[in-house]
């Protein structure tokens, strides 16, 4: 384990993010005989999808799964290459001359790095329905999080609502725990799953299939699942107590003690938009992915994109894009062991393989407008506490993009800097004025995209340029 007081000064590559993308890549680099420095905020690799795997207990990862527990070899073969590790690291910025701003422990450091890779992973997207900031109310990934973590399972009166395979995986998950949920909410749109029928084939041929047909089954025998749902609202006196939904049998409500919601996980770009990498709206993810080639290398000098930062794909996919994108910085170094690294040939048909499976997925589980575009007073920038009828009138107004909202809102200039509010603020925009979410844009993002302290500023070692570019004399 290292902090930011051993890092060097350069290196030459720099991998941001530990999950499948970001330990695949790393440990291919170092093993090409690149000087690499792994970057993560967490204490423990692994990334959100394996989240705690290098030290949870037996019990609790045959609990969570042979997918899960495939994570704790990709760990070992990361701590096995000669990589340098900063775990609890929080990246808070990256320049286009490759220069990386870091904290850690109350200190903060600029390093450099020949080559860098951003593996930061996808981010769960935003539901806001009525009432989704009760007390009582999170996200499943969050909840999910608890459970690899801590082994903590939600208690009581628990119904899951929304969309996509992670809202079925943690209901099994539960059961296998003891603790089946109350119910789910099932708002899958049944023109997407028309939709994703004529992309069956692929999805059947995969090692998808068992694995989700199995689980479905067993969720289906335990948990009640009502279907068609097509309006949402949690309600509650200073917490929430019931969920109110609409659905094809009318009106209904059911008592909870959490109500844990999900649609779907989208890529996260902020660090990457922050650089300046180009972005494009993808009308299936219904989400803005970075522009990359077949390695992850962006039109930035030196800077790559691998796992789902670049688009969904998936743990196992993610695990082979990272290793492209290794194979592409070892290649463009000249790396003393080219000979080391991965078969690209073999690494690129099994990616293509999952690739093509997750078409159906993608198209099965495309969240239902009526969940990505409230109404009324619905709030939709948390930290800020903007509501959609707020955004909507902004736009009658005259404001045509998310950039010039913030001056009038302040909507994404919050702590999270848009991570929980961009897509939707986006998506409202554009269906008011009736054009494509393209063509309104995204937030423009600014280092430092964390929350730094002046103290961590003030903190970095000072060179003479550096202190000559400020004094005057």
């Amino acid at each position: 384990m290292s902090a930011v007081a051993t890092l060097r000064d350069a290196y030459d590559v720099a991998v941001i993010g530990a999950g499948p993308a970001g330990l695949s890549a790393a440990s291919a680099c170092a093993r090409a005989g690149l000087s690499t420095v792994l970057f993560d905020e967490q204490g423990e690799p692994g990334g959100q999808i394996y989240r705690a795997i290098t030290r949870v207990p037996a019990a609790r990862r045959a609990l969570l799964g042979d997918d899960y527990a495939h994570g704790a070899g990709i760990a070992e073969a990361f701590r096995a290459s000669g990589a340098q590790y900063v775990p609890g690291a929080t990246v808070w910025s990256v320049s286009k001359e490759r220069e990386i701003g870091v904290s850690s422990g109350g200190a903060a450091r600029l390093t450099q790095a020949r080559r860098i890779i951003l593996a930061t992973g996808a981010l769960e997207r935003p539901m806001p329905i009525p009432g989704w900031t009760l007390p009582g109310v999170m996200t499943v990934g969050a909840a999910q999080i608890l459970l690899k973590t801590s082994g903590l399972v939600p208690s009581g009166r628990v119904v899951l609502a929304g969309c996509g395979p992670l809202l079925y995986l943690f209901a099994w998950q539960m059961l296998r725990a003891g603790r089946a949920p109350a119910a789910i909410l099932d708002t899958t749109d049944p023109a997407a799953r028309s939709e994703a029928m004529a992309h069956l084939g692929a999805f059947v041929f995969s090692r998808y299939f068992v694995k989700g047909a199995s689980l479905m089954w067993t969720v289906r025998r335990h948990v009640r699942i009502v279907r068609g749902v097509t309006a949402l609202a949690a309600q509650g006196e200073g917490r929430a107590s019931r969920v109110a939904f609409d659905h094809a049998g009318g009106r209904d409500s059911l008592p909870v003690d959490t109500l844990l919601l999900h649609q779907g996980v989208v890529p996260n770009v902020n660090l990457a938009n922050s650089i300046g990498i180009e972005h494009r709206w993808d009308d299936v993810q219904l989400a803005f992915v970075p522009v990359v080639d077949d390695f992850g290398t962006s039109a930035v000098d030196g800077i790559a994109i691998a796992g789902d930062g670049a688009g969904i794909a998936g743990a196992w996919a993610a695990e082979d894009r990272g290793t492209l994108a290794a194979i592409a910085a070892a290649r463009a170094l000249n790396a003393p062991k080219l000979a080391a690294l991965p078969d690209e040939a073999g690494v690129r048909q099994r990616l293509q393989k999952n690739l093509a499976a997750r078409r159906f997925v993608d198209l099965m589980y495309r969240p239902a407008a009526r969940f990505r575009q409230p109404s009324g007073d619905t709030v939709v920038c948390r930290c800020e506490e903007i509501t959609a009828q707020q955004i909507r009138g902004t736009v009658a107004l005259g404001c045509s993009g998310p950039n010039q909202m913030k001056a009038f809102l302040r909507c994404g200039m919050g702590p999270c800097q848009g991570r929980y509010c961009g897509l939707t603020v986006t998506e409202l925009m554009a269906a008011e004025r009736g054009v494509s979410p393209q063509e309104v844009g995204y937030y423009r993002l600014r280092p430092p995209i964390k929350p730094v302290t002046v103290a961590e500023l003030a903190a970095l070692p000072q060179t003479d340029a550096s202190v000559k570019a400020v004094v005057r004399g």
